[in-house]
């Protein structure tokens, strides 16, 4: 047995050598450097981490979104008055258009306001161009309920104060008639009672370009509106006839909301300086004036509101704070008060429940197919003139 000790390597880490000759020497293998299993072990833990933390969020929104709380309420933000006070006068905003889809945030002030008991008055603060004939009905008739009460609800009546931005027009004026005061601020543009619909048509560039729809079909209007068509005069009168039916229920709706409005004052022509169709220079080849247009309230067109203020669409002109004192003094309130607005959620907020939407715009191109089938879809419109493409885009929204 030879007294040469063994290798680290073992018997086998060494060639087999010649008797007396000396053994070659290798160096032992290095053993794992303690940094490679640090970055090993921190690299794992983040991942892990991170794993978890997407399986934690994932679940908790997934909860969220099928078990949405409905009693979380808004933040309220101290607007005037009394930081402290018990009494509080409401101020519910409404803006931009009046969309079936865009009216979560609308009706959670509403239904807030309307279920805290210690709201005492209300101001609504209104900056939009109108929207759709059935948007603006729903929220005329929340905000109408919000002032008379529900006793089955044991919701009290309240004052309700209308306070208008820089446009209140059409559907816009049409939800502030449940005002019992109407404030217009100098530079405020309201009224534009009418209503419209409009349908896209490309049936001159379809025939440019040899594009066509064919359509087969059972009923004679069936497909009226179609953009490769013309309207034959049947189906433009189906349509007349749903916008003059529109048209009559919001003159019934002024009406009733300003009593001073009824007996046909809102379509009496009016006894202002006749509008000339163009400047006085602009004569046909016969010398001919052109065409005079004479107004009257319910045209369709906006006011300024100085002249809402002269013809009875509004009943002061002043500002938010002018409102508050007067929701303030219908409800006999003394100056331990204070004024509060409710504060839209977050994005995050939306999606963990709040059922309020965002300002932001959806995603996609807004040449996705959905988008542009929802901004085309045939709506009766209680929109301000000029403002069709926001209505469009609104829509898009939806």
């Amino acid at each position: 047995m030879s007294d040469v000790p063994e290798s680290p390597g073992g018997p086998s880490a060494f060639p087999p050598s010649r008797p007396g000759a000396a053994r070659p020497y290798r160096s032992p293998p290095l053993p794992p450097s303690r940094s490679s299993f640090l970055g090993c072990a921190f690299a794992l833990s983040f991942a892990l981490n991170l794993i978890g933390g997407i399986v934690i969020l994932v679940l908790c929104l997934g909860f969220s979104l099928l078990h949405k709380p409905t009693t979380v309420p808004l933040a309220e933000k101290h607007y005037s008055g009394k930081s402290t006070a018990t009494d509080k006068v409401a101020i519910i905003t409404l803006d931009g258009i009046i969309l079936e889809g865009l009216l979560a945030y609308p009706h959670k002030q509403i239904e807030q306001a309307a279920e805290d008991k210690h709201v005492k008055a209300v101001v609504v603060r209104i900056n939009s161009p109108g929207g759709s004939i059935t948007a603006s009905d729903d929220l005329y008739r929340k905000l109408l309920e919000l002032r008379d009460g529900n006793s089955k609800k044991e919701q009290a009546p309240r004052p309700l104060i209308v306070s208008m931005g820089g446009l209140a027009a059409s559907g816009g004026y049409y939800v502030a008639m449940p005002g019992q005061t109407i404030f217009a601020e100098r530079t405020t543009l309201t009224g534009s009672i009418g209503v419209y619909t409009s349908f896209p048509n490309v049936k001159e560039l379809g025939n440019k370009y040899g594009v066509s729809l064919v359509t087969i079909k059972q009923g004679e209007i069936k497909d009226s509106g179609s953009p490769f068509a013309e309207m034959s005069p049947h189906e433009r009168q189906v349509w007349q006839d749903m916008v003059d039916d529109a048209y009559q229920h919001f003159l019934h709706i002024v009406e009733t909301g300003r009593p001073m409005l009824a007996g046909g004052k809102l379509l009496e022509p009016l006894t202002l300086k006749p509008i000339q169709a163009g400047p006085t220079f602009l004569k046909d080849k016969a010398d001919k004036p052109q065409e005079q247009y004479r107004r009257y309230l319910a045209d369709g067109g906006v006011w300024t509101a100085e002249k809402a203020l002269k013809y009875k669409l509004v009943d002061k002109i002043g500002t938010l704070d002018d409102a508050v004192q007067a929701a303030l003094d219908a409800a006999k309130l003394s100056e331990e008060y204070q004024a509060i607005k409710y504060e839209r959620p977050s994005t995050l907020a939306d999606l963990m429940g709040f059922g309020v939407e965002s300002h932001a715009l959806p995603t996609g191109s807004v040449l996705d197919p959905a988008r542009l089938q929802a901004g085309f879809a045939p709506r009766l419109w209680y929109l301000s003139p000029g403002a069709e493409l926001s209505g469009f885009f609104a829509a898009m929204r939806e």
